[in-house]
């Protein structure tokens, strides 16, 4: 099996609309594609691919911040394997070069969140080593929005 990882280009970026949309079944994909623009935009933000046989089969975008309980931090964000791919131990080679990646950037800790209802999300975090520090609030301010809900998993 030829898998690589890598960053995607940002001439690249609209590649991971497909996947994105397994993730965010509501959004269309001109509200989607906004989105990608923006989060590429932005300096503390990248998304790394997984390629199988130069295949897109999974994304997870990183989010790297300074706090203050912990230092350097990366978020991963949207991680999500191609479903036909899934059971081929991706996921835990992709989390892998994650976390070598992140630790060469001075990263010092990583931190996600994943939906209550994802249950087999949760076991992956926990067999990764990851604990449940707390719980992540959110307040959509626009009803219109396509914001997934915690129903909607």
């Amino acid at each position: 099996m030829e898998l690589i990882f890598k960053p995607i280009p940002n001439e690249k970026k609209l590649t991971i609309i497909p996947l994105l949309s397994i993730l965010n079944k509501k959004a269309l994909s001109s509200e989607l594609e906004d989105r990608v623009h923006k989060m590429f935009a932005l300096e503390h933000y990248e998304c790394i691919g997984a390629y199988y046989n130069n295949n897109l089969v999974g994304i997870c975008g990183l989010w790297y911040s300074v706090r203050h309980y912990v230092g350097e931090s990366v978020e991963p964000d949207h991680v999500i394997i191609n479903p036909a791919y899934r059971g081929r131990n991706i996921g835990k080679r992709f989390f892998n070069w994650i976390y070598d990646y992140t630790k060469s950037k001075g990263c010092e800790a990583i931190e996600l969140n994943t939906y209550t209802a994802n249950r087999k999300s949760h076991k992956f975090y926990y067999n990764e080593g990851f604990e449940i520090f707390g719980f992540h609030f959110v307040k959509v301010y626009d009803t219109n929005n396509s914001f997934v809900k915690k129903d909607d998993v």
